[in-house]
């Protein structure tokens, strides 16, 4: 547990460097994205999932989504691997008109890659987010959608992730990449999947990352819970 601790008190400081972006109207959904750059993940594969969430945030239909619902969407994107590697592409921003997602989608493809050879600390990367999120703007809805090809192998799991930091009132959704790990999808909905009406989107290794983070900020932005049920307990394990 001392070590959770540590982790909390590193995560604070990271997340103490995003302040939200100030805005006076109503924020319906805060937005976490957070990618994976472990080195499971190679050069190609990272192309296709850098390039296939600003393609998604460029889909017609998401920006509708976006900028069609009452209140407005905030967004940020990080990256994550190991565990202290965590890093932030792209701080809160108010999704308030098209010019302002082009701004996130520049940001993001103009950010080099944070790092290439870090294992799947998975539970540092919540907590990460986590941090981020309870220092980032007051909204309706809080949700992280986190991506990754594999389970976590490197510090604590997701579910003392869930235990220890902040996640009172936060979905967390899993876009799961097949093609590494064998059981990557029961692992997400097992471990990964947290709070009232979250869900798993699957993409068919990299290629179809675009497609199904497409899938997944639709359904997101709409507040679909597609046969959801209530969470009596949202703190698993």
């Amino acid at each position: 547990m001392r070590r959770i601790s540590a982790a909390v008190a590193l995560a604070l400081t990271v997340g103490a460097a995003a302040p939200a972006t100030a805005q006076s109207d109503h924020c319906r959904l805060a937005l976490l994205l957070a990618l994976d750059v472990s080195s499971s993940v190679d050069a190609e594969e990272y192309i296709l999932q850098r390039d296939g969430l600003a393609a998604a945030l460029s889909d017609p239909l998401v920006r509708r989504a976006i900028l069609d619902g009452e209140g407005h969407v905030s967004i940020a994107i990080y990256e994550w691997s190991g565990r202290r590697q965590s890093s932030l592409v792209s701080p809160w921003v108010a999704l308030i008109d098209d010019a302002t997602i082009d701004g996130v989608i520049a940001a993001l493809l103009s950010a080099p890659r944070s790092h290439t050879r870090f294992p799947t600390a998975m539970g540092y990367a919540l907590g990460y987010g986590a941090t981020l999120l309870a220092r980032g703007p007051r909204c309706e809805r809080q949700v992280i959608d986190v991506s990754g090809d594999g389970e976590n192998n490197d510090g604590f799991s997701p579910r003392l992730a869930y235990k220890n930091f902040p996640f009172s009132n936060v979905t967390v959704n899993g876009l799961a990449v097949l093609g590494g790990s064998d059981d990557v999808v029961d692992y997400f909905q097992r471990e990964v999947r947290y709070g009232f009406g979250a869900f798993v989107e699957t993409s068919e290794g990299y290629q179809g990352y675009r497609d199904a983070m497409t899938r997944k900020l639709l359904r997101e932005l709409n507040d679909m819970i597609l046969g959801a049920r209530p969470v009596t307990d949202q703190r698993p394990g």
